[in-house]
């Protein structure tokens, strides 16, 4: 394994991914680094969500390769891909709304203990959970649904989560108290990120790539991106 592959906890090198008979994604290629928030950036369709759930062995790439720690994902069953250290937060939270809080946590244990373990470290980024502990998931408001979610990908240690959309719906004053946690839990936890709000992308994410229609068109440094108004404004319609 070279220096430069240790350095990167995910490669997803060229996939192509299939839905029915529709081509979504074509040679895509993702880089995230050890220790990193890494975001994927791009419009509507263009094929963010597809590239998770590629990783996650959701809709299996048909060509191309995915490396975690080294380790090919391509092939592998989605429960197989968790137990090796990803978590995976979809859009819509995906919630079990009739469980409590402390069930829906429960239910994301892989070994015996694991929320006991981990409880401290959950409610440290996510105080309203603790309070809210023994409330059926559908009665919480939608900024606290999106923590739960988050919450329950901690459950296991996982080396990896990827997020999916965690702003959409949400009023800014709940925004900013998200972008504090995924801070936060950077500090332990490497972060895969779609987001289409562009300001909070911007604030939290290291390094970027930007989906065009199925293609991965450009990667690098955030700092770089925010100066290049012309770049965002060509591929993501920001001003």
């Amino acid at each position: 394994m070279t220096e430069q592959t240790q350095a990167n906890l995910l490669e997803v090198r060229g996939i192509h991914t299939f839905i029915g008979q529709f081509h979504i994604l074509e040679d895509v290629s993702v880089t995230v680094p050890q220790g990193s928030i890494t975001v994927l950036l791009g419009r509507n369709g263009a094929g963010k969500t597809t590239t998770l759930r590629s990783i996650m062995g959701l809709t299996p790439p048909s060509r191309g390769e995915i490396l975690f720690q080294g380790q090919s994902l391509v092939g592998k069953r989605p429960y197989h891909i968790a137990q090796m250290g990803i978590g995976y937060v979809p859009e819509h939270r995906a919630i079990f709304s009739e469980l409590t809080v402390r069930e829906n946590l429960e239910i994301a244990q892989r070994q015996p203990h694991d929320l006991e373990k981990r409880a401290d470290f959950i409610f440290g980024l996510f105080p309203d959970l603790k309070r809210l502990y023994h409330l059926p998931g559908g009665h919480l408001s939608g900024g606290q649904q999106q923590m739960l979610a988050i919450a329950r990908a901690l459950v296991a240690n996982n080396r990896l989560l990827l997020i999916d959309e965690p702003s959409e719906g949400l009023a800014p004053v709940i925004i900013e108290q998200l972008m504090d946690a995924i801070r936060a839990l950077s500090a332990q936890t490497t972060v895969l990120l779609v987001e289409q709000n562009f300001r909070m992308a911007s604030q939290l994410a290291d390094r970027y790539t930007i989906i065009d229609d199925g293609h991965s068109v450009m990667a690098g440094s955030m700092a770089d991106l925010v100066q290049d108004r012309a770049l965002i404004h060509h591929y993501l319609g920001a001003a």
